[in-house]
């Protein structure tokens, strides 16, 4: 039988995703958390030094990205064939776009500029990228309100994940974005995730 551990910090951050889909798919795995102050002692354990990283069967898998992907094709979360995979694969992009630029915001130290990045990101960039997501789900989701193929695949997690960051810092961020909300309430309400997102410990990031 298959195992697997999850590696991550105790947060939501980079690793969330993968825990979305465990839970989606009801698949029991070990959920190893570390505090700050653990991890530079299990550092030279992870293929690169860095975290999440997934193992299965023994063997460790790095990249937040390939962990999701990987377990969303184990448990059918991500897409019926090989093209409906490329689609949920854009959107996902999609979405990377968004966080990468948030990121610039979230980390910055000097609370002012902070502020300034933020005011300019919430007022075009994350603008631009929600709408490019709504149009990926006009697109592949058939009216439905999943993005790809009107059912729950990995880039629904995904973004429920990194629209709660977006809503943290900026609760208006999705007011105009009809579908994105949408879609969040849908995969909120899903039993297997209502279970977890209710049970899951709660961390400031």
């Amino acid at each position: 039988m298959a195992t697997y551990k999850l590696y991550y910090f105790n947060g939501r951050g980079r690793g969330e995703a993968a825990r979305l889909v465990f839970a989606a798919a009801g698949q029991k795995y070990e959920d190893i958390r570390f505090e700050g102050e653990q991890w530079p002692s299990h550092k030279s354990e992870m293929p690169l030094g860095q975290l999440p990283v997934l193992e299965f069967n023994g063997v460790k898998l790095p990249q937040s990205i390939s962990i999701a992907r990987f377990l969303a094709k184990q448990f059918n979360l991500a897409g019926k064939d090989n093209f409906e995979q490329a689609q949920v694969d854009a959107v996902v992009d999609t979405i990377v776009d968004l966080v990468n630029k948030f990121i610039a915001v979230r980390f910055e130290k000097d609370e002012a500029k902070k502020q300034e990045l933020g005011k300019t990101f919430f007022a075009e960039e994350a603008p631009k990228q929600l709408k490019n997501l709504e149009t990926l789900a006009k697109l592949y989701g058939k009216s439905g309100p999943f993005f790809v193929g009107n059912q729950l695949t990995w880039a629904d997690l995904l973004f429920y994940d990194v629209g709660e960051s977006l809503l943290g810092v900026e609760a208006n961020a999705l007011d105009n974005f009809t579908f994105l909300k949408q879609n969040r309430a849908e995969v909120a309400k899903l039993p297997k995730i209502a279970e977890y997102l209710k049970n899951r410990p709660a961390t400031p990031f």
